[in-house]
């Protein structure tokens, strides 16, 4: 349980949290902003891993993912909901 926390804290405050966010901040729809930010957790995983992909781990690139979706569909709205304001 320990594992898996660490590594989803650790997915949050890194590339696919930081850069998922950002990204999802330069569009207005939500669909692309999750998808650069799912692509930003995948080629985080792959860097991590040197390119090699026997060396990632199932869970490893599912959470990344998961936490660059998320990050980018927030980066959107509040991309959308900073311009009504």
């Amino acid at each position: 349980m320990l594992e898996f926390l660490g590594t989803l804290g650790a997915n949050i405050i890194s590339l696919p949290g930081i850069l998922g966010l950002a990204l999802g901040m330069m569009t207005r729809r939500l669909w692309l902003g999750a998808l650069m930010g799912g692509l930003v957790g995948v080629f985080e995983t792959l860097i991590f891993a040197h390119g090699n992909f026997a060396g990632i781990g199932a869970v490893d690139l599912m959470i990344s993912v998961v936490v660059g979706l998320c990050a980018g569909t927030v980066g959107s709205a509040i991309r959308i909901k900073g311009a009504t304001v």
